[in-house]
């Protein structure tokens, strides 16, 4: 995690020039037989990618079990004291990286973006999905969430005044039919309180990765996100104390370990590994495996949760899945 993450390590390529000038550029090659520093140069590239993949495969298994940790979390605290203690360990997590590395603070012109990123993905949205599975079940977020990459697509189009394809944005909204029509389906006809909490996490959401994207332009994704931990502080550590005096905690195993995980893998360790994978194999690769993460959240919902699964889950799912390949095939 250094001030700089690169994916490729700094190397130094010979040119060995002819003997006799631009003349000698003319005759015939050296033997096949001859050394040749070609392959030796692809073999790094080619582990450093092997690395990067993991990196990033890692990050989204992590991001998979966010919904199954917090409903563990929530067997033994309310749903504020979840969303504050995660948020306030993880920038604890944040703040001894920066120390330790010596990380220098954020240009002056940053910070309004940080507070984005801050109120979306380290306030907004962990309140608002924790709301919502007080109330929904883990597979049901799992599906209505896995529209967040169209969502995402789409804010940073306005964003960044990008024009994507019609095709794009057919499969954009063709993912939000299935989404909403999966929704309405698991909720007897109409959305629920819980479905609503939902959309307006994607929203949140989306506009905190939009922002982030462009932040990670000029900072280190992990610093982003650390920057936006510590700057939620004066918000998250007083909401923590009266969230403990409001509502008592029950600790169990679950509700620990739940908890723990929210804040070391979701909240902050997830997204390292997640933007070092990024950096190593680029966006679009990496986002090829985030594909997986409802499915996955899906798995974690039966195998840790019990949850009996609807068949429209996972129909649902995949659909989403397919909307989401679609527009990233056009957008490339």
């Amino acid at each position: 995690m250094r001030d700089h993450d690169s994916a490729t390590p700094g190397t130094t390529i010979a040119v060995n020039v002819p003997r006799g000038g631009p003349a000698a550029a003319g005759r015939p090659a050296p033997e096949a037989g001859r050394p040749s520093a070609v392959p030796h140069a692809a073999a790094p590239a080619s582990r450093a990618a092997a690395r990067g993949t993991l990196l990033a495969a890692l990050g989204v298994a992590s991001f998979s079990l966010t919904f199954p940790a917090t409903a563990w979390a929530l067997e033994g605290m309310g749903a504020w004291t979840v969303v504050t203690l995660r948020s306030v360990l993880a920038a604890a997590i944040a703040g001894c990286c920066m120390a330790v590395f010596r990380v220098h603070l954020p240009e002056r012109r940053h910070w309004a973006g940080l507070a984005v990123v801050a109120a979306g993905v380290v306030l907004g949205f962990p309140l608002l999905t924790t709301l919502a599975l007080e109330t929904s079940t883990t597979s049901h977020a799992a599906v209505v969430v896995g529209l967040l990459p169209l969502t995402t697509a789409a804010f940073s189009a306005v964003r960044t005044g990008a024009r994507p394809s019609r095709t794009f944005w057919a499969a954009a909204l063709a993912g939000a039919v299935v989404v909403i029509g999966f929704a309405v389906q698991q909720s007897g006809g109409a959305l629920s309180t819980g479905d609503l909490y939902l959309f307006a996490a994607l929203l949140v959401c989306a506009a905190g990765y939009t922002e982030g994207g462009r932040l990670a332009r000029h900072l280190p994704g992990w610093q982003v996100i650390g920057w936006a931990l510590l700057l939620a502080l004066p918000v998250t550590v007083p909401g923590a104390a009266l969230a403990l005096l409001a509502e008592p905690p029950h600790l169990t195993g679950h509700a620990v370990a739940g908890l723990l995980w929210l804040a070391l893998g979701s909240q902050f360790l997830g997204l390292v590994v997640w933007y070092r994978g990024m950096a190593a194999i680029g966006v679009s690769k990496a986002s090829q495996l985030q594909l997986a993460q409802p499915l996955l959240t899906l798995v974690w919902s039966v195998l840790l949760l019990g949850e009996q699964l609807p068949l429209a889950a996972p129909v649902a799912a995949v659909a989403v899945l397919l909307c989401i390949a679609v527009t990233q095939r056009s957008a490339a």
